[in-house]
């Protein structure tokens, strides 16, 4: 009896080579756990070599790809699960909650993590086809990683070994790996982003207003008149593409943003408060509980104790 052999089967084999000399590039230059910078400014390379407990994150603008063990991501109940071979985009500025769930010593969790430059993707846009009207959607999805994208990705690790050839060489191999992205089935979402006048481009330029003057008093009509928006439609395209309501995400920007002050740059609870733009230190306290599950003093103090944050 002859076993078939199906089509996926034959793909993953053959993505496994690819796959297996990422992760062992990335492993040689992350020799402990942790965010890693590279020479490349864009490229950042993970290390996590125990499951990790859920944890409220701040992701920016990023693609990552997945080399070895996996992650759950959620947002809003949603999970989204980063195996392998997939690709995490995130379009915009997004408070998520981040979970490592396969890592050990012996076969670390291992992902490499570029960082979105919306000028070079609007550019890159326009030598593409223009993509087909969509609804909004969320700034954040899993994609699996093609042939052609973990190539390009390989062909940028390698460039580490030659310091000399970055220049020229890694713009091109950055360029081809979000063109990837962009002409793949779910490239559409990033490419509206990029699109001037779009309703992803809109949100994300609310979401840039907020991240900047997050400790000031939140106008909703003064910011959706800014972007030549309803207020009700910023609050419903705002809420489809991030699972909340600005003021809502205003606020998870404000605990992100104090939490940092405190981890970071030693800053008492209270100072911090104020810094990001409380007035009433109780209600940031029971705000900072509800988010980070302890209040301030003493989730700083556990995330210090285990050295990360």
């Amino acid at each position: 009896m002859h076993a078939s052999v199906s089509a996926d089967s034959i793909a993953m084999r053959a993505d496994h080579a690819p796959q297996a000399e990422l992760a062992d590039r990335i492993a040689r230059l992350t020799p402990r756990d942790g965010f890693h910078p590279t020479a490349i400014p864009q490229l950042y390379l993970v290390r996590i070599s125990t499951p990790q407990p859920c944890s409220p994150v701040l992701y920016e603008p990023r693609l990552g790809i997945i080399a070895q063990g996996s992650k759950l991501v959620m947002l809003a109940g949603e999970t989204y699960r980063c195996d392998p071979l997939h690709c995490l985009v995130v379009s915009m500025t997004m408070p998520v909650i981040g979970q490592v769930i396969e890592a050990t010593p012996e076969r670390p969790y291992l992902s490499l993590r570029l960082d979105i430059d919306l000028d070079g993707l609007s550019a890159l846009v326009l030598d593409t086809e223009p993509p087909p009207l969509q609804t909004i959607d969320r700034g954040l999805y899993v994609a699996r990683a093609n042939a052609s994208m973990l190539d390009a990705a390989l062909r940028l690790m390698r460039l580490l070994d030659t310091p000399r050839d970055l220049r020229v060489l890694a713009p091109a191999a950055l360029r081809e790996i979000f063109y990837r992205v962009l002409i793949g089935d779910l490239g559409h979402r990033l490419r509206d982003l990029a699109t001037a006048g779009s309703r992803s481009n809109r949100i994300a330029r609310a979401v840039a207003q907020l991240r900047e003057g997050y400790q000031q008093p939140l106008s909703i009509d003064e910011l959706a008149n800014s972007l030549h928006m309803s207020t009700s439609s910023l609050h419903h395209q705002f809420k489809a593409a991030t699972s909340m309501s600005p003021l809502q995400f205003q606020k998870q920007l404000r605990l992100h943003e104090a939490r940092r002050l405190m981890l970071m740059e030693g800053l008492e609870a209270n100072t911090a408060a104020h810094r990001v733009g409380y007035e009433s230190p109780s209600q940031f306290s029971r705000e900072y509980k509800r988010l980070f599950g302890a209040p301030p003093r003493s989730e700083i103090g556990q995330a210090k104790a285990v050295g990360h944050g």
